[in-house]
């Protein structure tokens, strides 16, 4: 196989740049668990406040903050309501029920979105024989549906319902820096509104390690028993912070960037025979190669003897990620690639 060349496979493929190598190696470090690590200490009183909330908490995966969040809000038997593609119901190995005994009932909508009527329908009367419904989950973006932008009406509306019945709310804001630049609305617009949110450096933001867990003061206190018990402190995580630091003053704008080339890539794949290509908000294209005759995972093998890689979500269903490492020739050149492939399948 050839030297893996361009990775649309995620975002979370992105390596650290040299100005951001350089951030980590001169950064002041002290011990995190006793809030003695300065780097970490400036990150969390600049993202507490970016986010809408009181305080935050560092933490090394955006996977361990969503769990803290559901051990904190959650107990034994509670429902947690979510999309049906989220990642807290799909990908994080059945946490919420092995860690917290916590239930997820998953609910549908077009693009991983879903309005105030579904919610409404999904949460459970009180009534001692059934599971209480304790907490609601918004991925913001939704990853799976598209990388699609949660509308902040429909956001609102989903989370004042949830109120109204007593719920905690929950954002998993994995991305919301793309939705944020997506759509012109200032971060803390979006996460202000829920209880907690979480927000990954890994992704589009380029840094190697780093999630924050924020919400109000007193969540954050009962959030550090449970990171003690899944593993404790980081020591002297400045070094890890201070890539999340330089990510935040230089990657956040740049996400415009990998929205263009995603268009770019949605447009010059639509336009090949064989390909049908989904709506793109921001820097995810999901496409569907049955037109080839070959499933996702094959097409996917012929990619990769010309250096390009996309993630198997289906059938026949692809997934492009554009990220820091992507540049526009990049895209160019793997429509390229995939038009050649799709020839040669088509014979």
């Amino acid at each position: 196989m050839s030297a893996l060349r361009i990775d649309l496979y995620s975002d979370t493929k992105t390596r650290p740049t040299a100005a951001m190598r350089q951030a980590i190696a001169n950064a002041e470090v002290g011990d995190e668990q006793h809030n003695e690590d300065p780097t970490v200490t400036r990150l969390l009183e600049r993202i507490a406040p970016l986010l809408g909330q009181e305080a935050a908490m560092f933490l090394p995966s955006g996977t361990m903050a969503n769990e803290i969040a559901v051990l904190v809000h959650c107990r034994q038997g509670d429902e947690i309501i979510s999309h049906e593609t989220a990642h807290l119901f799909n990908f994080e190995g059945g946490a919420p029920a092995a860690l917290a005994g916590a239930m997820v009932s998953k609910v549908s909508g077009p693009r991983g979105l879903y309005d105030r009527a579904t919610l409404e329908r999904a949460i459970r009367p009180d009534n001692r024989y059934l599971p209480r419904s304790r907490l609601v989950v918004v991925e913001q973006t939704a990853n799976i549906g598209g990388g699609t932008v949660w509308p902040l009406e429909q956001m609102t509306a989903v989370v004042e319902l949830a109120r109204e019945h007593g719920l905690a709310v929950h954002m998993d804001g994995a991305r919301l820096m793309n939705a944020s630049v997506a759509s012109g609305i200032e971060p803390a617009r979006f996460a202000g509104l829920f209880d907690t949110v979480y927000l990954d450096f890994t992704k589009g933001l380029g840094a190697p390690v780093g999630a924050i867990l924020a919400g109000r003061k007193t969540f954050i206190d009962a959030a550090w028993r449970w990171k003690q018990r899944l593993g404790g402190s980081m020591r002297q995580a400045g070094i890890l912070a201070a890539a999340c630091l330089h990510a935040l003053d230089y990657h956040v704008d740049r996400l415009a960037e990998d929205h263009e080339n995603a268009q770019l890539l949605a447009r010059e794949l639509a336009a090949l025979d064989g390909i049908t290509v989904e709506p793109v908000d921001t820097n995810i294209v999901f496409f569907d190669v049955s037109g080839s005759g070959l499933s996702a995972a094959e097409f996917n093998a012929r990619l990769l003897p010309h250096g390009l890689r996309a993630g198997i979500h289906g059938p026949t269903r692809l997934r492009a990620v554009t990220h820091l490492d992507v540049s526009r020739e990049a895209v160019l050149e793997a429509v390229g690639i995939v038009r050649n492939v799709l020839s040669a399948a088509k014979g």
